[in-house]
């Protein structure tokens, strides 16, 4: 499970969903895998998932509306806490 925050970060990242940013790889084991790339100053994530399970993660989480797209009030208050808690973290390095 990832921390609630980069959970945060990806939502204001990708406000239109998941699905159409997937990206799609061929593992050591031969196997193709889709998953979402996201980047912090930190980590290069790669989360593995499906068209449908993102199709479905946006369906069910309160921060998007009908139609797929971040809700506004969240893009707004949230993305200035995260903002925030990058420049503290930078402070402290």
């Amino acid at each position: 499970m990832l921390p609630d925050e980069i959970i945060g970060r990806l939502k204001l990242e990708y406000p239109s969903g998941f699905a159409t940013n997937l990206i799609s790889y061929t593992s050591k084991e031969g196997t193709k895998v889709s998953a979402l790339p996201f980047e912090t100053d930190e980590v290069y994530y790669l989360i593995r998932m499906t068209q449908e399970k993102a199709q479905q993660i946006i369906d069910d989480d309160d921060d998007y509306d009908e139609d797929g797209n971040l809700r506004d009030d969240f893009s707004m208050e949230d993305e200035d806490e995260f903002m925030e808690e990058e420049d503290e973290d930078e402070d402290q390095d």
